[in-house]
């Protein structure tokens, strides 16, 4: 028989009148992996703000091991045996991995108000072995890679017995290698008899790690049952209430002889070395390597938030005597970053707010630099209906209230609005839904159709294969291979990422 450990009823929430769950239910049973997907919006945060104690729910009930549960706060959550590893990791990075796992409760010493840092530091490291993580107790959280830091927060999870294990986006900032880790913990958690809920849009990993799947659009269950049940495209289909038999659209232009950007023998020490390539009109140009391989960095560098030592960056035929972001902007160069939340958004701001900041100097008077307040609005209305960006009111409504999808079609409108001839896009997929995937793609092709270039830069590589017209390899900082489409080839490609001939040696 069956042992639920947790079950949703009907539960109902809505926010100022808009329905954002109806009528959820569900049940996880005790020692299982159960899979939640759904586009961004779809609901699944709110779920599990409602399991976590972040938020409380409207109707419906909640069973926790056969009982009433309703949280009044995360306290009550954490004490009923939930843990809650983020996609934005909650943790102070200028304390230690023993601090950070005993903040809410030191434990004192007996009979006296002092913190027993013994007690603490002989308990964190048993958390710590029980995730595979060989780091002092009184190493310092900002030492740590996003990987350890993660499991930093899996081992805070059990240092409160945590038996039901919330993973939102788990594997985003990992390498291969620490996904890898991520997932055999998670196997042992589970043989331990804990239960997870596992939240992800590599649909992939979600059909490797799920006993049981469940699907969320529109804030209700449109599906669920055994992972055995579910293949890739089922999922995507139930997902966005459409079949989507090509992942990727088609490109719509070939791309020009001419060149718009070039780099010539760019070179900052440590960082990248001797880098030449050309973005020309109607292309793009995909750009690949493993972590460190010195693809962003080298993003920042050509729009000018970071110093080169040598080399020169080419424009339209003229070379860049100074380049920092201002210069790129009036060059029509826009960057999509891949940390949306810290450098794309400013994030207690107004949507629309967001959408404008760069074109300001666009729908400005030229003698008084005072923005036309008409024509701004309807230019933000139209980008806003064009990338589809589900917002209760794109002029009131804050950045960080949209989901992550969301946010990330906001980032792209607000370069949209600049009308750049060059777009470096840095990750715009990462943590988005399959739908708004698509739709993130469908706007980078119909912006190279209109005669832009664009440098697509993305760990997955199949994305870029589906999408570029031309791939570049980077290793080490330095740029190891070139491909056409008609020489796309997977193997190839990562043979260059880690510098190996066709013999396999380096």
């Amino acid at each position: 028989m069956r042992n639920v450990i947790l079950e949703f009823k009907a539960i109902n929430k809505s926010f100022f009148g808009v329905q954002v769950l109806e009528g959820v239910s569900f049940q996880l049973e005790q020692g299982s992996v159960l899979g939640l997907i759904g586009e961004n919006g779809a609901g699944k945060t709110t779920m599990m703000n409602i399991l976590g104690g972040v938020i409380p729910y409207d109707s419906g009930e909640l069973l926790l091991r056969g009982e009433h549960y309703r949280p009044e706060n995360p306290g009550d959550a954490q004490k009923a045996g939930i843990g809650f590893i983020h996609q934005e990791l909650n943790l102070f990075t200028n304390l230690s991995i023993a601090e950070n796992l005993f903040i809410e409760s030191f434990p004192r010493v007996k009979g006296m108000p002092f913190i027993d840092r013994k007690t603490i530091h002989d308990h964190t490291k048993e958390f710590l072995q029980m995730v595979d993580l060989e780091f002092s107790p009184d190493v310092l959280v900002e030492r740590l890679s996003p990987g350890e830091r993660q499991l930093v927060e899996i081992a805070k999870a059990l240092s409160s017995d945590a038996q039901i294990i919330i993973f939102d986006e788990p594997t985003t900032s990992l390498t291969n290698r620490e996904t890898e880790r991520l997932f055999n913990i998670i196997e042992r958690l589970k043989k331990d008899g804990r239960s997870i809920i596992y939240i992800s849009h590599i649909l992939g990993d979600v059909k490797r790690l799920a006993d049981n799947i469940l699907v969320l659009r529109d804030g209700s269950v449109v599906g669920g049952g055994s992972a055995n049940d579910f293949d890739i495209n089922r999922m995507i289909s139930m997902m966005v209430g459409r079949d989507i038999t090509q992942l990727y659209p088609s490109r719509k232009t070939a791309p020009t002889t001419t060149p718009v950007l070039s780099v010539n023998g760019l070179r900052q020490s440590g960082i990248v070395e001797n880098i030449n390539l050309q973005l020309h009109k109607k292309e793009i140009l995909g750009m690949f390597g493993l972590m460190g391989s010195g693809r962003s960095e080298l993003a920042r560098i050509i729009f000018g938030l970071d110093p080169y030592e040598s080399g020169e960056i080419v424009i339209n035929g003229k070379k860049a005597s100074r380049v920092n972001p201002r210069t790129s902007i009036a060059n029509e160069i826009a960057f999509v970053t891949e940390n949306r939340r810290e450098e794309g958004l400013l994030m207690n701001l107004p949507v629309a707010d967001n959408i404008g900041l760069v074109a300001l100097p666009t729908y400005s008077t030229q003698r008084l630099r005072r923005v036309d307040r008409s024509r701004i609005t309807k230019a933000i209305d139209d980008v806003t209906d064009l990338l589809k960006i589900k917002v209760a009111n794109v002029h009131k409504s804050l950045a960080k209230g949209l989901s992550g999808g969301n946010q990330q079609k906001a980032v792209i409108g607000k370069w949209l609005l600049s009308r750049p001839s060059v777009l470096i896009v840095d990750e715009p997929t990462r943590g988005i839904d399959v739908g708004a995937k698509y739709e993130v793609y469908n706007i980078i092709n119909d912006l190279s159709a209109e005669g832009a270039c664009v440098l697509f830069i993305s760990s997955e590589l199949e994305e870029l294969m589906g999408v570029c017209d031309r791939i570049l390899v980077m290793s080490y900082g330095e740029i190891t291979g070139e491909f056409v489409r008609e020489e796309f080839n997977k193997e190839s490609i990562l043979r260059a990422a880690f510098r190996e001939n066709g013999n396999g040696s380096k």
